[in-house]
């Protein structure tokens, strides 16, 4: 990590507990209006909004799933997709995961989630990468948290999941209903109300849910 992004992430955002999953601290931003628009966020540039200076409510619930379910993960490896503020990949690594792999497109994101993993004592694999077009590697899980939230975005994302559904991963996946999660595809797991900051959701608590994904008969490809 540079140590300018480091120090841009040090500046914009506090460690602190995660509501729903107060064993596990992240670098987040108090005031998340200010950040985005810092980070001249709201796809006004091709610099990515600032998902990693938030915890999420799908990334909080499916990480909420996996410390309670260690053996969703333990022993096995694990890619953490759109990793965001690795919230999801820490928690694999607390809950005994032999390897975590957390990727993402934007270099504050890898800064974070670095940041993150040390500051819970943790070893995750930051990648800077977009792995949409491919597979997920030999991964044996594959998690990810709140990515259904453009139609664009979901699109690309279904197909990487169903390849590595295909392909023999576990793949679940954490969501507050956003409107382009495919539901006819996944398996209900667990539920959740899970508080959120109102300045992102206009809400304070977000029922989310915690999906597995059916693998296809046949493998997509693109």
């Amino acid at each position: 990590m540079s140590d300018s992004t480091t120090a841009f992430v040090r500046r914009n955002a506090r460690l602190a507990p995660v509501a729903f999953v107060p064993e596990i601290r992240l670098h987040q931003a108090d005031e998340p209006i200010g950040l985005w628009e810092l980070t001249e966020g709201e796809f006004r540039s091709e610099q990515p909004p600032p998902f990693w200076a938030f915890a999420w409510a799908g990334g909080q619930a499916l990480a909420r799933y996996v410390l309670d379910h260690p053996a969703v993960v333990a022993d096995r490896r694990v890619l953490d997709l759109a990793s965001g503020s690795g919230l999801v990949a820490v928690a694999a690594a607390r809950a005994g995961a032999a390897g975590v792999r957390a990727v993402e497109v934007d270099p504050r994101a890898v800064t974070a989630i670095e940041l993150n993993a040390a500051a819970n004592g943790v070893r995750v694999g930051a990648e800077l990468a977009d792995l949409l077009a491919g597979d997920a590697g030999d991964a044996e899980v594959v998690l990810a948290g709140d990515v259904f939230y453009s139609a664009a975005m979901a699109e690309r994302v279904i197909r990487f999941l169903l390849r590595a559904a295909h392909d023999g991963a576990t793949v679940l996946v954490g969501d507050p209903d956003r409107a382009f999660l495919p539901r006819e595809r996944f398996d209900r797991v667990a539920g959740y109300e899970v508080p959120v900051p109102p300045a992102l959701e206009s809400v304070r608590v977000k029922p989310t849910t915690v999906w597995r994904l059916r693998p296809p008969r046949t493998r997509p490809t693109g």
